[in-house]
């Protein structure tokens, strides 16, 4: 069923026909809130990126126009980052990480290389280095799946960030950090 069937069906119940009422509900919600669960699922993914898109605009509702990187801090939350690394006309690319101090030095964990696509409304996780990474990995998933999975990863990982508070204000760009300060 498409969604030109659930508009049909829901025009249907507003004429005054009621048939339809309680099926076109359930199917609307299946369509529209469940959709980024199904695993291995080429349409799961593609929703999964317009979700990962809108998480990001909420989290930096601009970005800056020349690479650089930002820094986003709650009380009580880890310091969350952003860097610009290279902006074009319909895609920007950017990481998306927190950082821990170890005794070597400084650790990016997750760290998220995540391509955003202006034109279509999506973003799509390219890289992922993460700890954790046999978690996401497994030798019986195919490639759609464990790309569902850490782009999954990315969509809870920016609600969790949005939920602390983060936020890459426009008043933010007028300066960089370094990433890798001396130790």
């Amino acid at each position: 069923m498409g969604y030109a069937w659930i508009a049909a069906k829901l025009e249907d119940t507003y004429n005054g026909n009621t048939n339809y009422t309680v099926s076109s509900m359930l199917i609307v919600s299946e369509c529209s809130v469940t959709d980024h669960n199904r695993a291995g699922r080429f349409a799961s993914l593609m929703d999964l990126y317009e979700r990962n898109y809108i998480g990001l605009r909420r989290l930096a509702p601009q970005l800056p126009q020349q690479p650089l990187t930002l820094c986003s801090q709650v009380p009580g939350g880890l310091d969350l980052y952003l860097q610009l690394i290279e902006r074009h006309r319909y895609t920007t690319d950017i990481v998306l990480t927190y950082r821990f101090a170890y005794v070597e030095g400084w650790r990016a964990e997750p760290n998220l290389g995540i391509r955003i696509y202006h034109d279509a409304r999506q973003a799509e996780v390219m890289s992922a280095q993460l700890r954790h990474w046999a978690a996401f990995e497994s030798t019986q998933c195919d490639a759609l799946h464990q790309r569902w999975r850490v782009n999954r990863f990315l969509w809870k990982w920016l609600n969790y960030c949005l939920y602390q508070g983060h936020c890459f204000p426009p008043s933010s760009f007028s300066g960089s950090l370094d990433l890798n300060p001396a130790a």
